[in-house]
């Protein structure tokens, strides 16, 4: 435990913004990946609709309800969690144990890492190439997975903080090469891809977790809500080693409420991805280098993220530093709304002029 390092998400750090006198509602955050649109406007009603007086339902059985009938599955796939990094450390207490080897493709979410620390498993990295804009080689993949066998492969689809996204074909073959390994297939964010195809079926090869988050889908940050979808016998393992009561009533009715408002969502798709290519097009009109992505995030090479992350925090904007995925050259930015995402390109182009904005790409 002494020699485990935290992992730095996006979000605000409060204590920061306080030592800056910045309140938090004041910053314009471009650091966090989700749905920039509020909640549909039911779930607001739900909190006064929620006895807080009585424990909520361990098993969160409305929620998989909607979910089964979402994805064609039995409710006895799928498991709800206070978010997907609880899900993802639930996967590492069940299934690894001391000096297992398991296999993340970097850059990619540092909670995996994290979580096979935490129960002594080895970490083997295997990293995506710069000169290949980052993209995961499959060759490369599959010839290692069949030479080290690793117990478990994460595989984050589309990959944060990359924004790259396999194909059916390519996870297909990963999984061809990992008969006995478990599969971790992370999609908190495939809701926002166009033209994303369905990964259920894979669930009944036996060796595959799929890994969703409606955090990033409906908004719902503040409540932390997840999913896993798997074989039978893989949510009876995670099952038991899950903590009673671990989502919360507000967030299983929040979560209810937000799967039925499918037309909102699709509207919050299309106004994210119209705010996403105005921040790449004016970006690069400013003289930056915005990379590939198929997700609702994506990197931008500025020379130095923390000092630029620092600059633009002065003047209550967030962006995320990428330093801690290995990427200290990038800033990893998801389009707001579109007035915030103009305030942010002005406030660049103003503090480049000034010489306040110190940048090499």
């Amino acid at each position: 435990m002494e020699n485990l390092k935290v992992c730095p998400h996006g979000g605000p750090d409060y204590g920061e913004l306080k030592a800056m006198g910045l309140a938090p509602e004041e910053v314009l955050d471009f650091s966090v990946s989700s749905n920039p649109f509020p909640p549909p406007p039911e779930v607001r009603k739900v909190v006064d609709t929620i006895a807080i007086d009585r424990y909520p339902d361990s098993e969160a059985n409305e929620l998989k309800r909607c979910l089964s009938e979402m994805w064609g599955v039995a409710t006895d796939n799928i498991l709800a969690g206070n978010g997907s990094v609880e899900l993802i450390r639930l996967i590492a207490l069940a299934y690894f144990r001391h000096g297992d080897p398991v296999l993340i493709f970097e850059p990619t979410f540092g909670e995996y890492e994290v979580s096979c620390k935490i129960v002594g498993a080895e970490v083997t990295k295997q990293w995506r190439k710069t000169e290949e804009g980052f993209t995961l080689n499959i060759g490369e993949a599959t010839d290692y997975i069949k030479q080290c066998h690793p117990r478990g492969v994460f595989l984050c689809n589309p990959n944060n903080p990359t924004g790259d996204y396999l194909s059916r074909r390519e996870v297909e073959q990963i999984l061809e090469s990992s008969e006995n390994s478990l599969l971790i297939l992370d999609e908190a964010f495939v809701a926002f891809v166009d033209e994303s195809w369905s990964s259920i079926d894979l669930i009944h090869r036996g060796n595959v977790i799929i890994v969703r988050s409606m955090t990033k889908d409906y908004g719902l940050a503040g409540l932390r809500l997840g999913y896993a979808i798997a074989h039978q016998e893989v949510i009876d393992c995670l099952r038991r080693v899950c903590l009673p009561w671990n989502v919360n009533a507000v967030a299983q009715k929040a979560g209810v409420v937000a799967l039925e408002a499918v037309d909102y969502f699709e509207q919050c798709k299309q106004k994210v991805k119209q705010a996403k290519q105005f921040l790449v097009d004016e970006l690069c009109r400013i003289g930056f280098t915005c990379l590939p992505s198929k997700a609702n995030y994506f990197l931008v090479r500025v020379g130095d993220a923390g000092k630029f992350r620092k600059a633009l925090l002065k003047h209550g904007i967030l962006v995320r530093d990428c330093s801690s995925f290995g990427l200290p050259d990038y800033i990893r930015i998801a389009p707001r709304t579109m007035a915030v995402c103009r305030k942010l390109i002005t406030t660049i182009e103003t503090l480049k002029r000034n010489g306040e904005l110190a940048y090499n790409t």
